[in-house]
């Protein structure tokens, strides 16, 4: 316990040696590294695993520093410093697919990206699609995208690069028609892609009776920043994926309402990625 005291008492003496506007500045810097990290891993599989991988961590950490200079086990705090250095492989291992994704992001987020009437214009297209298939329980799944660009994606569709209209969304997942099984892509206020195959969340995440189309609309959501509309051949329901979360049973004043603060807000999300990504190129430049 005494050792314990004077760690503590030696740690505040090397703290006090700096200026404190510095020490302000290293926090802050480590906090916002933390904070861009859980909004990054927000709804994805990858958020509940760190959680997870954290509390081994400290735990073990706290358990190993405690007894250790307790009883002098030099030899288990060692063997927990190589432990570390396997874990942080086991982690690039664990997380390759939000490491993944994290490059794709960098590359190919768009920094300066437009905001016009034209989001209304989308918005009223796709309600009003979603309110003609939800009446007739025609499925439908429809990715919009926001700053990541999902062409790597959509290679796997059909090029249309024709206007965002409502008739023509009905038209293309209208049964029997050559496209109506997959997903669509829309970008810059047009119907980029059809027939798209979107990545499928795992099914343990949603509910069992929700099928591929949910799960792909899920998947989507996880795999990039896309708002994802989908509409359930079953049932009808309207739902809109986001950030790996599902919002279901949407009305068409609700869902109106929801695509108008997901797609409205693209500049809002744009400064805050580049504020979030400040202090990172900050550090690597110290």
């Amino acid at each position: 316990m005494d050792d314990t005291l004077i760690s503590f008492k030696s740690f505040w003496t090397a703290v006090r040696a700096y200026q404190w506007w510095q020490v302000g500045i290293e926090l802050f810097l480590i906090g916002a590294v933390v904070w861009w990290v859980m909004v990054f891993l927000r709804g994805t599989r990858g958020a509940r695993m760190l959680k997870g991988v954290a509390f081994v961590l400290i735990s073990l950490y706290l358990i190993v520093r405690l007894v250790g200079m307790q009883f002098g086990l030099n030899r288990i705090e060692f063997l927990y410093r190589q432990f570390l250095i396997f874990a942080g492989l086991a982690t690039v291992v664990v997380f390759q697919p939000e490491l993944r994704r994290a490059l794709m992001r960098l590359g190919e987020t768009r920094f300066f990206r437009s905001w016009s009437s034209q989001v209304d214009d989308e918005v009223d297209a796709l309600v009003e699609a979603a309110t003609f298939l939800s009446r007739r329980k025609i499925g439908a799944l429809v990715a919009i995208e926001r700053d990541v660009g999902l062409g790597g994606i959509a290679e796997s569709g059909t090029r249309v690069g024709a206007d965002l209209t409502a008739p023509l969304l009905e038209t293309v997942f209208w049964p029997n028609s050559p496209l109506h099984d997959l997903g669509v892509i829309i970008s810059g206020g047009k119907i980029a892609y059809a027939g798209v195959q979107f990545p499928l969340a795992e099914s343990g995440e949603l509910e069992k009776e929700l099928g591929s189309r949910h799960r792909a609309a899920v998947g989507m959501s996880q795999e990039s920043d896309a708002v994802v509309l989908v509409v359930s051949e079953e049932t009808g329901d309207v739902s809109v994926a986001e950030r790996g979360q599902l919002i279901r049973k949407l009305t068409p004043e609700g869902l109106r309402g929801l695509l108008s603060e997901l797609l409205g807000r693209g500049d809002a999300n744009t400064i805050r990625k580049a504020a979030a990504l400040l202090p990172l190129l900050l550090m690597f430049h110290a």
